[in-house]
């Protein structure tokens, strides 16, 4: 069942209430899980099940996206803004120092998070962060495309499509190397969680600047990465492991940017096994 933390944060300008939805569930060691921009918590449903046979799982709507409100005036989208909101929403809800998996926008944020020792253990599914500026702007410029359709098209047309495997195709296979595996309602609300995060645009201006260069030491750092991912090539993943020599790099065969729908054995295997 979703749930809904409201929690302070400090900041240079005061004081300020964050809310974020998310969903729990599972025992074991907590494993906090990030989605990449425009998506929502439910990305993770594929995975979901497997995860919580050994670990006590959270799902988190990021701020701006899915059931979660936009960050109050004065907090920032960037990584220095959202880290520190993070760590205080696992706090709050009782936990220390939890395992991490993010994608993309959510890979990033858990490399942030192990960069800053606030979690046990990471792993990123193509994170963002590693990109040439070249990659950066197509990757950005594919987002926007995807999120212009997504607010162009009525309800109806979106619910039409989701119906064929070709439509949920035309909706979604930037994202998924194998988008006839999404359920057509997985398919219509995902659409609209793009269409109306209203986080979309801030945090896309504040990853314009980002580059990932920090190594990550003193802890467990996975980074794995699709073979057919469209968004964020996969040559990313070599430089993301010059910049951390001691992260296992893995291959996800036949897989795209948001690998956990294309196989969803095989990603659980991967966080659970970067997560001991």
């Amino acid at each position: 069942m979703v749930t809904e933390a409201s929690f302070s944060i400090e900041s240079a300008g005061g004081t300020h209430t964050v809310r974020l939805a998310y969903e729990r569930t599972g025992t074991g060691e907590p494993l906090l899980l990030l989605h990449g921009i425009g998506h929502h918590w439910e990305a993770w449903q594929p995975v979901l099940p497997i995860l919580a046979a050994e670990r006590d799982v959270i799902a988190v709507d990021l701020p701006g996206f899915g059931r979660s409100p936009a960050l109050p005036d004065g907090l920032a989208y960037d990584l220095a803004g959202v880290v520190p909101v993070l760590d205080a929403f696992c706090r709050h809800i009782g936990v220390e120092r939890p395992h991490v998996a993010g994608n993309s926008l959510g890979g990033l944020l858990a490399l942030d998070l192990g960069r800053e020792k606030l979690v046990r253990s990471v792993t990123a599914l193509s994170p963002a962060g590693f990109w040439t500026g070249a990659e950066r702007r197509y990757a950005f410029g594919t987002l926007l495309a995807m999120r212009a359709g997504a607010r162009a098209m009525p309800l109806p047309v979106i619910e039409r499509l989701s119906r064929s495997a070709a439509g949920r195709a035309a909706l979604t296979s930037t994202i998924y190397a194998r988008p006839g595996r999404r359920s057509p309602e997985a398919v219509v609300a995902e659409t609209l969680a793009l269409r109306e995060a209203t986080g979309f645009r801030e945090t896309l201006e504040a990853g314009r600047s980002v580059l990932f260069q920090d190594d990550i030491q003193e802890l467990p750092v996975t980074i794995a990465w699709g073979t057919s991912d469209r968004l964020l090539v996969r040559r990313q993943g070599i430089r993301a492991k010059h910049v951390i020599p001691g992260a296992r790099l893995i291959k996800l065969p036949g897989c795209g940017h948001v690998p956990m729908n294309d196989d969803p054995a095989l990603v659980s295997r991967v966080i659970l096994d970067g997560s001991r």
